[in-house]
Formats: C-alpha cells, sequence, structure tokens
C-alpha cells in the first residue's frame, strides 16, 4: 500500500516521502480500514518536527518516530475486524482515530489502509462526507472533553471560547451551542463570519478588543491557545467560573524548543487543587468510545457541523502540514486518499 512515511525528525519536506509498505496486519481488537479521508492537527506538526524536545521522552521516540507513519485521524471504510471487536463489519462506513497512546505520536492514518482499535471507532453519519468526517475525532474529542467533562458546562451557561476559529474552537462554539449555552467566539478579523455562521451568539475580534479588559464576566473560558495569563483570564470569570486551558505554542513560535506549553500546562496543574477557578485535566481522559459516539450523533443531529478548509492529496502531506503551521487554514485542512 502507499503512505507516508517519515524517516525522521525535521521539516516535513524534507523528512517525509510516499512509499509502498506493507499492509499493516490487525490485533484482535482492531479494524482494518481502508482510508479515504485523513486530517491535521497540531499534534501531527510536532511529532514530525519532534518539536517540543521532551515529548520524544513521552513516547513519541527519541531519536527517530517509534512509529513511521504519521497521523491519528481518519474516515474510511472496514476492510476487515479483528476476532474480539464487535459492532463493525466490512463494507461500514467509519471515522475515528488510530492513536497509538498519546496524539503526539504517529498513529498511522496518512496510508491507504490503517490499524484502528475499535473502541476508537464510530460510524460515519451520512449527512457527512469522509472529508469532514475525518476532521473531527481528535478537534470534537478535546472539544467534547474540555466542554462537558472538564468545564462542567450547563444550559443557560455564558461561555467564552478563545481561540474559536481553528480545529478544536470551530466546534467547541457548536458542541457549546448544543448544550444550550451562550457563547462568545474569539478570534482574528478573519474569522468573524465563520464563527457566526457556527452559531456563536457573540464574537470578539481580539485585534479590535481585549476580552479581559470588558465587563462581561462568563461561567466557563475555554483557552484554546494558551495566549492569555491566568491572572488576566480570572478578571473575565464569574465568581463559581471555571478556567479550562487547552494550550497551543503557536507551532514552535511562542514557546521553547525544548519544553513547549508544556511547564505551563503542568504549573496550572499543579494549583488546581489550590484554586476554585481552575477545572482539573490531564493528558488524557477515559470514554474514546462514548465520546465518539456522542460526537457522531451531535452530527446526525445537525447540531454540529464539520467544516473542510482545504484539501490535498495524500502526496502532498507535507505541504499540508506547512500550511496548517503557516496559520493559513479556516477550517480543517484533510488528505485525501
Amino acid at each position: 500500500m502507499k503512505a507516508i512515511v517519515q524517516r525522521a525528525y525535521g521539516e516535513p519536506e524534507e523528512v517525509l516521502s510516499l512509499q509502498d509498505v506493507p499492509m499493516p496486519a490487525i490485533k484482535p481488537d482492531e479494524v482494518l480500514v481502508r482510508v479515504k479521508a485523513t486530517s491535521l492537527h497540531p499534534d501531527v506538526w510536532h511529532v514530525v518536527t519532534g518539536l517540543p524536545y521532551v515529548l520524544r521522552l513521552m513516547g513519541a521516540g527519541v531519536r527517530r518516530p517509534k512509529h513511521r507513519i504519521p497521523g491519528t485521524d481518519l474516515a474510511g471504510v472496514v476492510e476487515s475486524v479483528g476476532t474480539s471487536v464487535a459492532g463493525f463489519k466490512p463494507g461500514d462506513e467509519v471515522f475515528g482515530e488510530s492513536i497509538k497512546g498519546y496524539q503526539w505520536t504517529n498513529g498511522g492514518s496518512f496510508a491507504e489502509y490503517a490499524a484502528v482499535r475499535g473502541e476508537n471507532l464510530a460510524l460515519k453519519p451520512a449527512n457527512v462526507t469522509f472529508e469532514q468526517a475525518a476532521s473531527v475525532p481528535t478537534s470534537g474529542y478535546i472539544a467534547l472533553s474540555g466542554l462537558r467533562d472538564q468545564g462542567k458546562l450547563k444550559a443557560g451557561q455564558k461561555i467564552l471560547i478563545n481561540g474559536a476559529g481553528g480545529g478544536v474552537g470551530f466546534l467547541a462554539v457548536q458542541i457549546a451551542k448544543a448544550f444550550g449555552t451562550e457563547v462568545t467566539a474569539v478570534d482574528n478579523t478573519s474569522k468573524m463570519d465563520l464563527l457566526r455562521s457556527a452559531g456563536a451568539d457573540h464574537t470578539i475580534d481580539y485585534m479590535q478588543e481585549d476580552f479581559t479588559q470588558g465587563t462581561e464576566r462568563y461561567d466557563l473560558i475555554l483557552d484554546i491557545p494558551g495566549n492569555r495569563s491566568f491572572s488576566e483570564i480570572k478578571s473575565a470569570l464569574t465568581p463559581n467560573g471555571l478556567y479550562v486551558l487547552i494550550s497551543h505554542d503557536g507551532y514552535g513560535r511562542t514557546r521553547g524548543k525544548w519544553f513547549g506549553s508544556l511547564p505551563r500546562v503542568f504549573g496550572l496543574m499543579v494549583r488546581t487543587p489550590f484554586d476554585r477557578y481552575l477545572a482539573m485535566s490531564g493528558f488524557s481522559s477515559p470514554g474514546k468510545k462514548e465520546t465518539m459516539a456522542v460526537l457522531r450523533d451531535l452530527i446526525e443531529a445537525r447540531k454540529v457541523t464539520p467544516v473542510v478548509g482545504k484539501t490535498f492529496p495524500l502526496a502532498e502531506a507535507a505541504q499540508a502540514i506547512r500550511y496548517l503551521a503557516d496559520g493559513q487554514a479556516v477550517g480543517k485542512v484533510v488528505l485525501t486518499v
């Protein structure tokens, strides 16, 4: 089969190439999926470049990637099913994550076929394309777990989503609306129309207005880029409000090469038991199967509509990663297979 293979850490154009590789053999708990589309997210950039360096010690591989084929998010058709997997059969259209450990390890979805654990898959909603479905798993999981599980959002609350125009943020706006909240979405000028189309009740262009200096107070702030200090954020929370940090290091531009955004994340985790504004957080959460089912139901009910900003053929994976890292994308970046 054809697959994108990563020979080392470095710039995408230098370390990625399209090659012929053996088909993956599935374990009893896995499903072999014929990939139709696979999407990009920031952790794909992290594992291709090997930045920040500490991630290499956290499962990605020290000198070179432990798994050679990048990508985790996919949609496709079931080719075969492992002996212990229930709920899927050959020919089913599915979407999910071919994750192998944490998000910052290569998962093998940049290929014609991928082995995926059955619990990380769901049947693809019939009302979206393979490209749309492939754009959901990681971003949707982060958005749903951040809002529902960490943020404990409830109907009637006022929610602010900082960085709402990215892959996680765009889905978070729709998920928050589906839960009956009043949503304020923050991003740059070019994404205001996109955020309104997602259902945001209010939009703030951070190039024109600083939400931490306003008079509005929010029950929950989902901070995706992590580009404001916690002390600034607290001023925009209600007395019982919660702050959930996703954090992003701007593809290496805003944080150090050794640790990236991890020091801030760890620092807030340590403070969480002592500060009522901080939601409990961590690097992984249980319930992938349940989360995928919820995302599928929201899409089928047309409460969440994934938006694909640009597609590339599989052979142009390096160019797609560069496009994502350059900040050009409005909507998700997807590879077609």
